[in-house]
């Protein structure tokens, strides 16, 4: 597979912590050089240079952009730093939403906050996907991924603005799938089980949600980001080129009870 995948890019959108860290390890591992963009305080940046010397160790480059990806000029300087026709992958891992209830005591909801979940989490996808087709930077048979949840269709308290952006970005998934398919581009969902991550932390009562996860779950135990991010790997190996337009579930069985 490696010789395969000599000098293409993995672009991970979202890739320091949680599923899209361990993605990109996956992917590292793979052969994929890596490309990151990310938000993180200056305080926590050590902690992710280890695993960026981590992914270096399988002798791929990692390149990663500490801005904020909803901002245009983010778009562009990824893009300017990006050869032509060498992103194998394009990999949305966004958790940037307001985890507000709609309606009860305390900060509620308001219009700006289900905008800004909604750009963030769905609509920056199918953004960057659409710059890096008009600017020919993917390569042939690319993968084109994103993290959906069991939230789409469940109600957890104060999910509202992220559940509405993943019936979004679902929905974009199912369009670019099928316009994007002539051009030679795979496009599908992941959607894991209930895992600890830090984007998991920031939903008010995420402690019950891992442990009903793990009493529910057909392996009694809740999913690992690892167990994703092979996952994620697996889905652009040369033998998931017929996979598209699909949300495949990474969760040990634990939507089914």
């Amino acid at each position: 597979m490696r010789s395969k995948l000599k000098n293409n890019w993995a672009v991970v959108l979202g890739g320091s912590s949680g599923l899209g860290l361990a993605s990109a390890k996956a992917l590292a591992k793979a052969g994929y050089h890596i490309c990151i963009v990310h938000r993180d305080r200056k305080s926590n940046l050590d902690v992710f240079q280890a695993h960026i010397s981590e992914m270096e160790q399988y002798g791929v480059q990692v390149k990663t952009f500490n801005k904020d990806l909803v901002k245009q000029e983010t778009l562009a300087d990824v893009m300017e730093f990006i050869p032509k026709q060498s992103v194998g992958v394009l990999l949305h891992s966004i958790a940037k939403g307001a985890v507000k209830a709609l309606y009860g005591h305390g900060e509620t909801l308001s219009l700006e906050d289900m905008k800004i979940t909604l750009d963030a989490m769905a609509f920056s996808w199918w953004q960057w996907t659409a710059a890096f087709i008009d600017n020919g930077l993917f390569a042939k048979n690319a993968r084109n991924l994103a993290f959906t949840s069991e939230g789409n269709k469940r109600v957890w308290k104060g999910y509202g603005a992220i559940s509405v952006a993943k019936a979004a970005l679902e929905a974009l998934m199912r369009q670019m799938a099928v316009e994007y398919a002539p051009l030679g581009i795979t496009t599908n969902c992941v959607q894991a089980g209930v895992t600890d991550t830090p984007s998991l932390r920031h939903i008010p009562g995420h402690d019950t949600l891992l442990q009903h996860a793990a009493r529910r779950n057909p392996f009694s135990k809740a999913t690992i980001p690892e167990a994703v991010g092979n996952a994620v790997a697996m889905l652009c190996t040369e033998g998931a080129q017929w996979v598209n337009g699909t949300i495949i579930k990474v969760d040990g069985g634990e939507s089914l009870c």
